[in-house]
């Protein structure tokens, strides 16, 4: 099993900037891809950004390139999320997944990923 905590959410303005963070423990060896998503009430849970853990292949959504960075440390076992300009439509609770499998899969997805921390509220006033 793989464990995965998420912190580093909270209340902010728009322009500003969060770092989110991703713990992970249990049998992560073998995980192959780390990956935030983010949902708002009513409606379905979104691709942010991913990155493969091997090789650091980053993927990001079209409504955040440029703004957010995505990167890990393989020696904490810790993915990070790093939100700048930030505005109010990126409101969400953000979650972190994580994959062992390196076929099949589509990093856009989230049914591709089998583990999910348990969220991190991030909210943008304008």
């Amino acid at each position: 099993q793989v464990r995965l905590v998420e912190s580093g959410g909270g209340s902010v303005q728009a322009g500003d900037s969060l770092r989110l963070s991703c713990a992970a423990s249990g049998h992560t060896l073998s995980v192959s891809t780390l990956g935030w998503f983010r949902q708002t009430p009513g409606k379905e849970r979104d691709f942010v950004a991913a990155i493969t853990w091997g090789f650091s292949n980053t993927y990001y959504a079209d409504s955040v390139k440029g703004r957010f960075t995505i990167s890990r440390d393989n020696a904490k076992n810790t993915v990070y999320l790093q939100m700048n300009s930030l505005k109010p439509e990126d409101t969400a609770v953000y979650y972190c997944a994580a994959t062992k499998a390196y076929a099949s899969i589509s990093y856009r997805a989230a049914p591709s990923y089998n583990y999910w921390g348990q969220g991190t509220q991030v909210t943008v006033s304008s």
